[in-house]
């Protein structure tokens, strides 16, 4: 089991243990998805990135919680309504199905518990009366805000001053700033519009601010002091310092540690284009390429570092998963052996160093070699306890390594059609031919070499 942990703590700015409320467990809270469109690159990262060190803590020996919310109510939903004409809940029922559906592609665990915001309304409305009577939020003209005068140390996550945030301008001027004790407030409850999903409330049928959404689900569910906060970089401020300040305003213990995941720089250059082989989204990643080639990208980038997701590195990371798959062929005749103890102790101290994962892949790849050369010199003992570590490892990543090959020999023609059809520019043909390949059971992936196929 993992006995010290290390991580970046947004909070204090710096790597340091994360100490459990109880001895062998972690409850974690995710922000999930606010359910309006299909999933980007950014969400995959985000739920990789916890996925990964999820399965690693569990492999370490503790038992998590990870609690992942799922946001279907939001002006989001609402604004597609409407420009839809659909009901906001067929929006938001279809989106989910769309996103686990990828999850699963990804091999992304589900989380532990997913409560869905219109679940917990009553519970707000419960936690903005308390903040009312603590005189810590106050009603205008459109909703209920948090006056952020009431949190002694607002900012904390965005390593500002009250003072120094007010003096940056007009840029959080919304609806209602005119009432608003200070601008930095923020609504806690949202009086609804003709049409408009809406809840009841003392102060008028609304529904929630999405900052009072996550505070109450985390603190419902993991109770006060739980250990870790997680989340994309781009909700440190405002969303997690606004769940953050509630919690303080209540006088209530939040979150022990903050993890924050970089952000997924767009790729420059050539348009996206099915045909070749290029991603806009994470649905078209996981249908062009082996899903298992983002895990492996962003398992070799630090998950605190931005990442940028183009042609070059996707190629990089399917050819390092053919020549792992290849591995796990070659050694499987050796049979089972017990992995070699310092190769996972080298893989648990740099995965308790601020999750390494650049690191484990690359002692992955290290005792891939040594595997190797273990085999040709002759010691077969030797090279199936390297072999073991490595399946360990990987399997501690939640990546699954593929033995063995059963591409049909109609399936490599077809995949030679595709690219000659995608070299003659036939783009409509390069889609059929594609298609069929998929319908077939094949993964297709387009590289600078060339389709590769196999089974799913």
């Amino acid at each position: 089991m993992t006995e010290m942990l290390h991580l970046y703590d947004t909070a204090t700015r710096e790597v340091r243990e994360v100490h459990l409320r109880e001895p062998g467990k972690i409850g974690i809270y995710l922000c999930g998805p606010t359910v309006y469109g299909p999933p980007h690159l950014g969400h995959g990262r985000a739920t990789l990135v916890y996925d990964i060190l999820r399965r690693y803590l569990e492999w370490s020996g503790l038992t998590v919680r990870l609690v992942s919310n799922i946001t279907d109510i939001d002006d989001k939903i609402i604004d597609r309504a409407n420009r839809e004409g659909r009901p906001w809940e067929d929006i938001t029922h279809k989106c989910e199905d769309v996103w686990f559906t990828a999850m699963r592609k990804l091999n992304v665990l589900r989380p532990t518990d997913v409560p869905h915001a219109t679940e917990y309304v009553t519970q707000m409305v419960e936690m903005i009366g308390t903040l009312m009577s603590r005189n810590a939020a106050y009603a205008t003209s459109d909703g209920v805000y948090l006056d952020v005068n009431a949190v002694p140390d607002y900012g904390l996550l965005a390593h500002q001053s009250l003072e120094d945030m007010l003096s940056g301008g007009g840029d959080r001027e919304v609806l209602g700033a005119a009432e608003k004790r200070t601008p930095a407030d923020f609504a806690l409850w949202k009086f609804s519009k003709p049409g408009e999903p809406s809840w009841p409330s003392p102060w008028g049928e609304g529904r929630p601010g999405w900052h009072s959404e996550c505070v109450v689900m985390s603190l419902e569910l993991l109770g006060e002091s739980f250990d870790l906060h997680c989340g994309g970089a781009d909700l440190r401020f405002p969303h997690h310092e606004n769940e953050r300040a509630q919690a303080v305003a209540l006088g209530k213990t939040f979150a022990q540690h903050w993890m924050h995941n970089g952000f997924v720089v767009d790729a420059e250059g050539e348009k996206m284009s099915k045909s070749l082989g290029n991603v806009t989204n994470l649905l078209d990643l996981i249908e062009h390429y082996d899903p298992r080639a983002y895990r492996m990208l962003l398992l070799q980038t630090h998950y605190r570092s931005p990442v940028k997701v183009g042609q070059d590195n996707i190629d990089a990371s399917v050819k390092s998963l053919a020549g792992l798959d290849a591995f796990a062929s070659r050694l499987a005749a050796l049979g089972v052996a017990t992995a070699d103890g310092d190769v996972l102790t080298s893989f648990r101290r740099v995965m308790d160093d601020d999750l390494d994962t650049p690191g484990a892949t690359a002692l992955i790849f290290d005792t891939v070699r040594r595997a190797n050369a273990a085999v040709d010199s002759g010691d077969r003992a030797l090279a199936a306890s390297l072999a073991a570590a490595v399946m360990t490892m990987c399997s501690a990543l939640g990546l699954d390594l593929q033995a063995g090959s059963d591409v049909e020999d109609s399936a490599a023609d077809l995949a030679r059609q595709l690219d000659a059809a995608r070299a003659a520019k036939d783009f409509a043909a390069a889609d059929r031919i594609r298609g069929e390949l998929q319908s077939a059971g094949y993964v297709v992936e387009t590289t600078k070499d060339g389709t590769r196929v196999r089974r799913a």
